[in-house]
């Protein structure tokens, strides 16, 4: 239990304008720490947090609309805008602590190499049962982030929310680029695909041959329960998060690399990704291919809000043991 608690009444708003008065203008406001939900240095110290942002501006592999590198910082921003208290869960996932890492500088001179970089980063903020989310970024950067979160829990499930299969060998010149990336994560641990509406024909073979757990989105059908159900089923006890945010509709999502017309709606995501919290305990997750300069700044505000739902499914065992207190 951390020692510290937030003001009473509408604690970010607080934040925020404490944080507002505090300066004389516009350019040292400009110069406060940036963190997610605004948190004050001494609220989002890494040791007293049970939750670790770390924020990956690559997109390195890009290669329809770049500009995924813009992802971290947007997210970040939208989410001062955020009310600390959600109002589905009645609780504030905030309390756990969040620790905003510095923005993890990109190596572009080869994906592999970023891969590493990610993993040794993600593998240094797991440590003590810290829940990890990384900010992309093109979805590759998950593949480092997969990586050390198998190292630190054994039989780990990922849960891969995608509007694309991602499973092609190597992709232009490169087997660490994003159309790659559960190819990878299928190479490390257990992989369940859910969203996926596009591929290629050698992709559709591979999902057969490999018998890999692929949930399709071909037409009007949504996640109700049972799907849900089904798809839970399918994941071991230790899940890792994985969400391209295409795999939400472009009506709702279109800042986003690459497009697909159809897709997820908010409220089938978060059912899923609520379900998962409850019976599962979510170690890790990702949120990528945020691409501002291509679609509105609602689509910032979206992928904050996401961002922050995921920690508080995460999170559902913490706040159930507080409410018991």
């Amino acid at each position: 239990m951390h020692s510290w608690r937030r003001p009473c009444g509408c604690p970010d708003r607080r934040r925020l304008l404490d944080l507002r008065d505090s300066v004389s203008s516009p350019e040292e406001f400009l110069q406060q720490p940036f963190t997610f939900l605004a948190t004050p240095p001494e609220e989002g110290m890494l040791e007293r947090c049970r939750v670790a942002l770390l924020p990956v501006p690559y997109d390195g592999t890009a290669t329809f609309r770049a500009g995924a590198r813009e992802g971290p910082r947007a997210i970040i921003e939208a989410s001062i805008h955020l009310e600390d208290y959600i109002l589905e869960m009645d609780a504030d996932p905030s309390l756990a602590g969040i620790h905003t890492a510095p923005f993890l500088e990109p190596m572009t001179c080869a994906p592999e190499l970023m891969v590493e970089r990610v993993r040794s980063a993600v593998a240094g903020l797991c440590q003590d049962g810290r829940l990890v989310g990384v900010l992309g970024g093109d979805h590759s950067v998950a593949i480092g982030a997969v990586r050390a979160i198998a190292d630190a829990y054994p039989g780990l499930s990922v849960l891969y929310l995608d509007a694309h299969a991602d499973l092609r060998d190597a992709y232009a010149g490169t087997p660490f680029g994003h159309a790659s990336v559960a190819r990878r994560i299928w190479e490390i641990c257990h992989l369940v695909q859910v969203g996926v509406r596009s591929m290629s024909a050698e992709e559709r073979d591979f999902i057969q041959e490999q018998r890999i757990q692929c949930i399709a989105q071909t037409g009007l059908h949504p996640l109700d329960d049972q799907a849900i159900e089904d798809i839970v089923s399918q994941l071991g006890q230790r899940v890792y998060i994985s969400l391209d945010l295409d795999v939400l509709d472009p009506s709702l999502m279109s800042a986003v690399g690459v497009p697909e017309p159809g897709g997820l709606g908010w409220w089938e995501v978060l059912r899923l990704l609520r379900r998962v919290g409850e019976t599962r305990q979510v170690v890790g997750f990702d949120v990528s291919e945020l691409c501002p300069p291509v679609g509105p700044a609602s689509c910032a505000s979206v992928a904050a809000a996401l961002t922050y739902r995921l920690i508080g499914y995460a999170m559902l065992p913490y706040h159930e043991k507080r409410t018991q207190k």
